[in-house]
């Protein structure tokens, strides 16, 4: 994933956070068919698409960042990083889509589907021709769409297990405390690698979730 750029990336520091990334891009490539192959044993194609929505932005983010941090400085490293910071929202809202096609699929579901998917096209809209000049900002609007699905808390609980949201919640949570790492990168040496670990631990957590609760009826 991208850094605010105060302060170039050392040789190992750019090693560290491909390496990191490069495995959450080969775990990503497991999960992908893992997602669709338990979703199609439900028999409902929205829940199919969803998860093939969400496998592909795990695969999209973490294929952008490994490039991104592999390659040298260069127009090829530039393009990568506008794909990068574009992936955050794509994976975002990817996140989001088994939960509101799945157990939320209804007025709930389909208002936040739209909602989520409109902030994550206009953030890549920015970010694809203004560049890099509201660093701060993006970083703001990552955060408010990670916790915006906390206004649909309520029927979530009525249609998901404890376990589940547990899992969602440890996911969201893993996200926000690397943000710090993320956002000091400049102070922390190997911090940007930190960060991509706590990415990573999200994924994970929000995987578990969808495989495990977002097709179970709710129990205690």
């Amino acid at each position: 994933m991208p850094t605010t750029e105060s302060r170039p990336q050392t040789l190992g520091e750019e090693i560290a956070s491909s390496i990191t990334h490069g495995m959450g891009l080969a775990a990503s490539i497991v999960a992908l068919p893992l997602l669709i192959v338990a979703a199609a044993r439900q028999g409902d194609a929205w829940r199919v698409t969803s998860a093939a929505i969400f496998g592909s932005s795990l695969v999209l983010l973490y294929t952008a960042s490994t490039l991104y941090h592999a390659l040298p400085r260069s127009r090829a490293k530039d393009v990568f990083r506008v794909i990068d910071h574009s992936a955050i929202y794509a994976l975002i809202a990817g996140t989001y889509t088994p939960f509101l096609l799945g157990p939320l699929r209804g007025p709930w579901g389909w208002s936040l589907l739209a909602i989520v998917w409109a902030l994550a096209a206009a953030g890549i809209v920015a970010k694809s021709t203004l560049g890099f000049r509201w660093a701060r900002l993006s970083t703001a609007v990552y955060l408010l769409m990670g916790w915006i699905g906390i206004v649909a808390a309520r029927p979530l609980l009525e249609r998901i297990s404890f376990a589940g949201i547990a899992w969602i919640l440890a996911g969201g949570l893993a996200y926000t405390a690397g943000v710090l790492f993320f956002v000091w990168d400049e102070r922390i040496r190997y911090g940007h690698a930190i960060w991509h670990l706590f990415v990573a631990t999200g994924s994970v957590c929000h995987v578990v979730a969808v495989l495990g609760y977002t097709g179970s009826p709710r129990v205690a």
